[in-house]
């Protein structure tokens, strides 16, 4: 009976996702860009303790109220806190909400040592459910299998570094990143057998996500309009962030919704 009424919940909760108060500057994306201030409700920053401070490390996407999916390879052995409603990392902006981490779920198949065997993700329990409100919401999570289309236009969003080497971010950033198709991203010019199906590429040219913008999400709008994290940012090319033909790479997030539904309803 708990688990029909939690998948009855976490079903009314889906139907409001991926709808934004304040709607994404998507119509003109050149190169990275400062977000919209609070356009991407569900971008969580993933901090870690250092001393007596939080440095941000990863992101990552708030996907139910207490639930939170970052990348696998963005896990180790520190005290991490998550951050919500953030958008200046330099500044104190009175609406963010900081939850302490409750439990993390790494996927069981992830191996530290193989970034690019796949099954780079994680799921982050919060120690209490976040207040939603305009300037934090979930995003939706597709269904499972479902692919996004060659060309698709989607937006990679984070603080990572501004370039390979450089400072992360401290505004919120975003890019285009179309989506390449898993045929063109596998072939033997671009990422090869490196790229599997549970993984999705996208961008591949001037634009793409560095340093710290692992864990984050690839988000793409739903032919219902609403976003959905069609991917989380797994890895990038050894020979730099912006290498033509080296698109960055994402866990594929529909290749995972069984296991992330599984992992919030028996956690």
């Amino acid at each position: 009976m708990m688990k029909i009424i939690l998948i009855l919940l976490f079903a009314a909760y889906a139907h409001g996702c991926g709808t934004p108060t304040y709607q994404p500057s998507v119509s003109r994306v050149v190169n990275g860009v400062d977000a919209r201030p609070y356009s991407w409700p569900w971008q969580i920053s993933l901090q870690y303790l250092s001393g007596s401070r939080y440095y941000h490390t990863c992101g990552g996407t708030l996907v139910a109220p207490n639930w939170v999916m970052t990348a696998g390879h963005c896990i180790g052995s520190r005290t991490y806190r998550v951050v919500m409603g953030e958008y200046d990392l330099t500044k104190e902006e009175s609406f963010e909400q900081i939850s302490r981490v409750e439990k993390i779920v790494v996927h069981p198949r992830w191996d530290d040592n193989c970034l690019s065997c796949g099954n780079d993700i994680a799921m982050i329990k919060l120690a209490s459910p976040v207040v939603l409100n305009d300037k934090v919401q979930p995003s939706c999570v597709p269904e499972s299998g479902e692919i996004a289309p060659n060309n698709d236009p989607c937006y990679i969003t984070g603080w990572g570094r501004i370039y390979s080497g450089g400072p992360i971010a401290s505004k919120l950033q975003q890019a285009l990143l179309p989506v390449v198709g898993h045929s063109v991203c596998s072939s033997s010019s671009w990422w090869g057998s490196t790229v599997k199906p549970t993984m999705i590429c996208g961008g591949g040219n001037i634009r793409s996500g560095c340093h710290g913008d692992s864990g984050g999400p690839l988000n793409c709008r739903g032919v219902d309009g609403r976003w959905y994290v069609q991917g989380v940012t797994s890895f990038v090319s050894s020979r730099g962030c912006n290498t033509p033909m080296k698109p960055t790479v994402f866990t594929r997030t529909s290749s995972f919704t069984k296991w992330i539904s599984d992992t919030m309803l028996q956690n």
